[in-house]
């Protein structure tokens, strides 16, 4: 079993639960993705699945990635990634995952890219609180202060929290719960918000920490079985309609040969009795 799934993050809103009260839900857009590779631990050293989520052109893709796709009959996809599998893999090049793997009650660990807050200070990047804003602190307000000593060690330590870029960093959210599914539309609500702006790529995976809720399985019969169980069907009305005819009608539905052999034996009798 492949242990997740890609997707884009839709949006959030609101689901009303049976008890009248409402819950924030973000709406992901879960698959049909395609496998595009198997990795097994034999050949690779572990086992993992490669999964391609929505089509692109073919010029967007590197030659090397663009043959081994014509080679298995692939199409190009805009967002491909690894999913490790515990055991070796039980799909195969070219089947479609779709959001059916998922279920109420599940658990999910989601990974996407924060939003992009651009060059930050330390009290927004890092949360400081600042300075006294009376007794001279005009100028210190927002500053960061000391960030070393001079003489010794005579450097910055490496880690010290200052000014700089914020956010557009791979973030994983875990344990968020299944609200919701909707198989006819590919997605899935979970509660609560996910990284990301609306129309980022995430990785959905089952949740490390978690156990998966209780499946609810529905036994399929065979595609022979199904074809035999229906000619049967078809042909049990034919059967009684025949039997309900007039006998006067089931004559007339006889072929002509049976009619005119009929008429000889008739005649032969007549015949005889003369």
């Amino acid at each position: 079993m492949v242990p997740g799934i890609l997707g884009k993050k839709i949006g959030m809103t609101q689901i009303f639960k049976e008890d009248g009260g409402r819950v924030p839900v973000t709406v992901i857009e879960a698959g049909p993705c395609s496998v595009q590779a198997i990795k097994t631990e034999e050949k690779n050293g572990y086992n993992s699945v490669q999964v391609g989520y929505e089509d692109t052109k073919e010029q967007r893709v590197k030659k090397p990635q663009r043959e081994y796709l014509k080679a298995n009959s692939l199409q190009p996809k805009k967002f491909v990634r690894e999913i490790r599998c515990d055991g070796a893999p039980d799909v195969k090049v070219g089947d479609t995952l779709t959001n059916t793997m998922f279920q109420k009650g599940d658990f999910l660990d989601i990974i996407g890219i924060s939003k992009g807050k651009g060059f930050q200070g330390v009290v927004k990047r890092h949360g400081f609180s600042g300075s006294n804003v009376s007794h001279g602190g005009s100028g210190m307000r927002r500053r960061p202060g000391s960030i070393g000593q001079s003489s010794y060690p005579s450097r910055v330590f490496k880690g010290m929290k200052m000014p700089g870029h914020m956010g557009s960093d791979t973030t994983t959210v875990q344990n968020i719960k299944v609200v919701d599914v909707d198989f006819e539309n590919n997605t899935i609500a979970v509660l609560g918000s996910i990284p990301g702006a609306n129309g980022t790529y995430v990785v959905i995976k089952y949740a490390k920490k978690k156990a998966l809720a209780e499946r609810t399985y529905v036994e399929e019969e065979p595609e022979e079985e199904q074809q035999a169980e229906e000619a049967q069907e078809e042909q049990a009305p034919q059967e009684e309609t025949q039997e309900d005819q007039p006998q006067e009608e089931q004559q007339e539905a006889k072929p002509e040969e049976e009619k005119a052999e009929d008429k000889e034996q008739g005649k032969e009798g007549n015949e005889e009795q003369k």
